[in-house]
């Protein structure tokens, strides 16, 4: 993929400050290294990790970390986490503590939150011999808590199927796990996804990279109304959506900002966001963005 000069990809809105503060990543220290967490098929950590290895990169992927161990499997019988695989085919160095098995052991279901920190402090105590100096969730189905988030502020980043600076009133209209079915069914003519800071509150932290638009596309004749009417056509609209969204969005844009990242071109303060120097309170916008 071409990437047109940096300068060029600054959004609306932006400005420039006196005194740029420290970025997230300092390149003066010399490579960036990264852990990249995942639940499931691994396939955004993929893409991070053969970024690291082509020329010009700055940043090296040196941990892979799961909360699904390896020999988990699906109904069918299908692995249901890849992470290890990965890990073993890049040579990447690979840890796991398995979440069911943690909130099993405590007794309570997985979605009692009232535990999870602990789980987050044994991830935190378990990865502190990689000196790692950003985390990049990559499918990571596990919601992260004050433990971790504390020990790598502003350092945990992660890729979202939307558009995060689409507001409704005073809130990011489109979180959740349904995104792309809702902004769909919406009406919206275009989707993209965006790149972000991890933050105690999902799908809220301060916008990255956002991806050039992916047409909305549905089949000829059909209305929004038929679509809500026939669930598997439905489904398979959303399935088609997704798929183009994650090779022409998510596999764009993440190693792209980690890139970005590793180059020192992004800081943070106070819950704002610099790129260069600039702020850009919507983040930075790939160059083929037409709406603009």
């Amino acid at each position: 993929m071409k990437v047109e000069p940096l300068d060029s990809l600054i959004s609306p809105g932006e400005s420039f400050t006196a005194m740029t503060p420290e970025p997230i990543f300092n390149p003066e220290k010399g490579t960036m290294r990264v852990a990249c967490f995942a639940s499931g098929s691994g396939t955004n950590a993929r893409r991070i990790i053969e970024r690291s290895l082509e020329p010009g990169s700055r940043f090296e992927v040196v941990l892979l970390f799961s909360d699904v161990r390896d020999d988990r499997v699906t109904k069918s019988g299908e692995k249901m986490c890849r992470t290890k695989d990965i890990a073993k085919e890049y040579g990447i160095a690979y840890e796991c503590i398995d979440i069911r098995d943690f909130y099993k052991e405590k007794e309570v279901p997985r979605s009692d939150l009232s535990v999870r920190p602990e789980f987050d402090g044994m991830v935190v105590e378990l990865i502190a011999p990689s000196g790692v100096d950003l985390i990049c969730n990559a499918g990571y189905m596990s919601i992260m808590t004050p433990p971790i988030l504390e020990a790598y502020s502003g350092r945990i980043i992660n890729v979202h199927p939307a558009d995060l600076t689409i507001m409704e009133g005073p809130e990011r209209k489109y979180v959740g796990i349904h995104v792309v079915e809702e902004a769909i069914m919406a009406g919206e003519k275009e989707l993209r996804a965006t790149t972000h800071v991890v933050r105690e509150k999902v799908d809220h932290g301060e916008v990255l990279v956002v991806s050039e638009p992916v047409p909305v596309r549905l089949p000829a004749g059909v209305t929004l109304g038929e679509l809500a009417d026939d669930k598997a056509l439905r489904a398979k609209v959303m399935d088609e959506h997704q798929d183009r969204l994650k090779k022409r969005g998510d596999w764009v844009i993440y190693p792209l900002t980690v890139q970005l990242i590793a180059e020192g071109r992004f800081s943070l303060d106070k819950g704002k966001i610099y790129f260069n120097g600039k702020r850009v309170p919507q983040g930075v916008r790939l160059p083929r963005d037409l709406s603009h």
